[in-house]
């Protein structure tokens, strides 16, 4: 095996591509928007994911590029301070790293880059799998035959509704949605979060690195009809969710109306029994979408380095697939098993879950 074909220059497929090609393989990664993308949102990379970055040598980029967040507030209603968290970095843990995901995703294109080829701007549009390999057809380029083809699309991957069928016998709302937007100005303070609660919603603004980003996360029921792409519903559903909330909102909604560079999307989590069909496999949140509180990036990365080593120590491609599904999956189970904790205690449903919330964190801060 020599040719592998990597949908989705993501966090996972960048990883890939770079492990690939280390290890003499020819990875080639096709990406639908024409160059690096992603919402911005910060994310961490952590436990698993930090050995595979100092591997790659990234570790000092994503140092220099990483957040200044050092404490988390917890606001009450009239948007006072009751209770703040440290962050990893204030506590010192110079092997976690919290970056904006565009950073993320651009500093691993620009070290698998040099080693694979990058057709941006086009996409798949059909797999015919057989014993030897898979005919690829894109919407751009001319067919081509792969050995392997890795879907690392993400949460709407067109790798799996392609290989396994509709998004919507393997992606499973978990009641709650997020939306995230740069704000036109700096945070006041550069080194907190602040989150501020009423039942069923959240909203913060994070520091990040120069503007500041503003994340909406809520819960509501499923929309079945509803298209990730239909950015006006996405703004109406935000609009009407937090019409009557108080604190800064009413200016962040203000910021809401005047972009379209804003990110929005169902929380859910991706349940297949087997992420291997024939030559097809999947990686990152096309396999095992799990983020809520910033996992997804560490997955994405341990998950691709996983599938890389196992592609390059078994002889055999279907002995490969089975050792990273296996191996991968005993980090994913529990992630999945806990989305439910983690949204409890950050999106607390009635204004009693939100005190306990409070008084947990005072309790962990002492």
């Amino acid at each position: 095996m020599t040719d592998v074909l990597i949908s989705g220059a993501g966090v996972a497929g960048s990883t890939l591509a770079y492990w690939l090609a280390r290890a003499g393989l020819k990875p080639t990664v096709v990406e639908r928007s024409r160059g690096t993308r992603s919402s911005g949102n910060p994310v961490d990379v952590r436990g698993p994911a930090v050995p595979v970055a100092e591997a790659m040598g990234v570790m000092p980029a994503l140092r220099e590029a990483a957040t200044t967040a050092t404490t988390m507030s917890l606001l009450s209603t009239s948007g006072r301070p009751v209770a703040r968290l440290a962050t990893p970095a204030a506590r010192g843990r110079r092997d976690e790293v919290e970056i904006p995901r565009a950073d993320l995703a651009a500093i691993l294109v620009e070290a698998a880059r040099p080693h694979a080829e990058f057709l941006f701007d086009d996409t798949i549009t059909a797999l015919h799998p057989d014993a030897d390999g898979v005919d690829v057809h894109f919407d751009r380029a001319a067919p081509r035959r792969f050995d392997l083809v890795v879907g690392a699309d993400g949460l709407h991957s067109t790798v799996r509704r392609l290989t396994f069928g509709p998004e919507q016998d393997h992606v499973h709302h978990l009641g709650l949605y997020v939306a995230t937007l740069p704000l036109p100005r700096p945070a006041d303070n550069p080194h907190e979060i602040a989150l501020y609660n009423i039942p069923g919603r959240l909203a913060s603004i994070h520091p990040a690195r120069g503007s500041a980003i503003a994340a909406f996360i809520f819960r509501g029921p499923p929309h079945p009809d509803l298209d990730y792409r239909d950015t006006p519903r996405h703004r109406r559903i935000v609009l009407d969710a937090y019409a009557d909330t108080g604190w800064r909102v009413p200016h962040l909604l203000d910021a809401l109306r005047e972009t379209d560079d804003f990110y929005f999307d169902a929380v859910s989590a991706v349940r297949l029994p087997t992420w291997t069909r024939d030559r097809i496999t999947l990686v990152g949140d096309a396999a095992s979408c799990v983020s809520l509180l910033g996992d997804g990036s560490t997955l994405a990365m341990s998950g691709a380095h996983t599938l890389a080593e196992a592609l390059t120590t078994h002889a055999d491609m279907s002995d490969a697939l089975r050792a990273y599904e296996q191996r991968h999956r005993k980090l994913v189970a529990p992630k999945q098993r806990n989305v439910g904790i983690a949204a409890a205690w950050l999106v607390p449903k009635t204004r009693l879950g939100i005190t306990a919330r409070n008084l947990s964190a005072k309790a962990m801060r002492g």
